[in-house]
């Protein structure tokens, strides 16, 4: 069996802190056992989230599973991309 790496990090902004964990896959991004669409509701969020992966031209091969917790939206995507 084929052993994959998985990269943790931990972001931080306001009130919010994200744990993040990625490893190699599809594009596939969950926070807080939800798709991207469902946590965060507002596009500019989801665009704060992902623009690490456009900036690096890395979008679509990773996966992302995050848990946030505290501060509001925009706390909480800003502490997701430091993450």
């Amino acid at each position: 069996m084929e052993k994959q790496n998985v990269f943790y990090a931990t972001g931080r902004r306001k009130k919010a802190i994200a744990k993040a964990w990625l490893k190699p896959g599809t594009g596939q991004v969950i926070i807080n056992d939800l798709p991207i669409e469902k946590y965060f509701t507002i596009e500019s969020a989801r665009i704060d989230l992902i623009k690490p992966f456009v900036i690096t031209n890395t979008l679509g091969t990773f996966d992302v599973k995050v848990r946030v917790l505290g501060g509001g939206i925009s706390g909480q995507s800003g502490a997701v991309r430091l993450g």
